[in-house]
């Protein structure tokens, strides 16, 4: 009988107090129609303005009651980061380096809000990730390279959207969604040396404490072998 593998599901800060929110939203706009009912005429600019409140604060929790229940799934196999928009999912041996990312502009240490992930070789991440999760992305992480060309690490030129296919070791040729986004890892990990990046809204602790939790999964997943 085979043993059953231990996994550790990460909720991402971003899912929290969804059902609050939604909660809240309500009883606010319940209280105004009671209110609204005697002082309509009254006080209608306000009351219409109490609502529009109360439709955003229910949309900000509907949007985070829709995300998955888990951001991150850490197996002794692989690590799975899943999104409204998909996911894509890596094997340990696969990764060369988990690290926080920190750069210096003048005398200022500056730590992004990501953790990064440098990966053996980009072509293993080419059937691990959803289109719709990579067109995403690439929208996504437009702040890394804003932030590149801020420290000259890249070009505009070099940061523009790349539409060309995009061709394997194997010989294969990506077109679309997936090709655009191995070309985005490729200039980001000339730029700030990693292919993969999770954001820090996606985790639930501290990125020093978490990145040491991914380290030490990584070299763990040998022992499961």
């Amino acid at each position: 009988m085979s043993r059953e593998l231990p996994v550790i599901n990460i909720k991402a800060q971003s899912n929290h107090h969804a059902l609050f929110l939604m909660l809240t939203a309500f009883i606010i706009a319940f209280t105004t129609f009671v209110f609204s009912q005697g002082y309509w005429r009254q006080f209608q600019l306000v009351i219409i303005f109490i609502y529009l409140c109360a439709l955003v604060i229910f949309i900000t929790g509907l949007a985070k009651y829709l995300e998955p229940q888990y951001s991150l799934c850490l197996s002794p196999k692989s690590i799975k980061y899943q999104h409204r928009y998909g996911q894509w999912k890596i094997e340990w041996p696969e990764i060369q380096r988990i690290s926080l990312i920190n750069e210096t502009f003048g005398f200022t240490k500056i730590q992004l809000p990501y953790i990064g992930i440098r990966l053996i070789q980009l072509s293993s991440l080419a059937h691990q990730i959803s289109p719709r999760l990579a067109n995403r992305l690439i929208h996504e992480q437009k702040p890394l390279l804003a932030f590149a060309i801020k420290m000259d690490f890249l070009t505009i030129e070099q940061s523009i959207l790349n539409f060309e296919p995009f061709i394997l070791p194997s010989g294969e040729v990506l077109k679309g969604p997936l090709a655009a986004f191995l070309h985005h890892c490729t200039v980001l990990h000339k730029a700030l040396g990693y292919h993969l990046f999770l954001p820090e809204t996606a985790i639930d602790r501290e990125l020093n404490e978490f990145c040491t939790l991914l380290t030490q999964c990584m070299k763990s997943s040998t022992e499961y072998k």
